[in-house]
């Protein structure tokens, strides 16, 4: 493997830092993590940042000025586009889709082809720690809060708060989740504890934060 060049940055990456398979499409516009692995036929384009020990499956499509923080796992036939924001430690489940577009149209009203400057890019942020299961799609303009947990196949048109559970179509909330992963159990006074690992958490239902403690 050769040395990539950083876009916005003067110096090249080492090319022990990080490891592509031969078969992935990695621009050399793009700024890959020390640790990170890029899988079969995997696509990340450029301005794309890819932080440190990330995971990046097959076939993965990860879109231009992407920016991913440190140790994500994105699996296999995700679809991340220009626009997402996703920070450290965040799961990605295979064919999940992070959209860009509100309002898509392929043509102007006059039936012109639609460009770059014809619609406006939409903004997908992913918090700390958040999960997002298997086949879901995220509809641009969302947040998903922090160690929030997205359930497979689920549609997501609005902001998801911290430690949520969603599930369906289109997504709605159905409970809590620990960081383990783990249901919450919640008492009477919006008390949660952990199942698995009996951490307690305290919900503020009025904010749509949480404790911990």
């Amino acid at each position: 493997m050769q040395s990539t060049p950083i876009n916005g940055f003067d110096e090249p990456q080492a090319p022990t830092d990080f490891f592509v398979h031969p078969s992935a499409d990695v621009s050399p516009r793009a700024r890959i993590g020390k640790g990170t692995r890029i899988w079969n036929r995997a696509q990340v384009r450029e301005g794309a940042v890819l932080g440190e020990q990330c995971n990046v499956g097959r076939d993965v499509y990860i879109d231009f000025d992407v920016q991913i923080g440190n140790c994500c796992k994105i699996q296999n036939s995700a679809l991340i586009y220009h626009g997402a924001v996703i920070e450290d430690g965040v799961f990605i489940g295979p064919q999940a889709c992070l959209t860009n577009d509100r309002y898509p149209r392929a043509i102007n009203p006059d039936g012109s082809l639609k460009g770059a400057d014809d619609w406006e890019v939409g903004q997908t942020v992913v918090r700390y720690g958040a999960s997002i299961g298997a086949g879901a799609i995220i509809v641009t303009g969302v947040e998903i809060g922090r160690f929030a947990m997205v359930g497979a196949g689920a549609v997501v048109t609005h902001d998801v708060p911290a430690y949520g559970l969603v599930m369906g179509t289109p997504a709605r909330l159905v409970g809590y989740v620990c960081p383990c992963g783990a249901r919450l159990e919640i008492d009477d006074q919006g008390r949660g504890r952990c199942s698995r690992c009996q951490r307690e958490i305290e919900i503020r239902a009025a904010e749509g934060k949480m404790e911990t403690r």
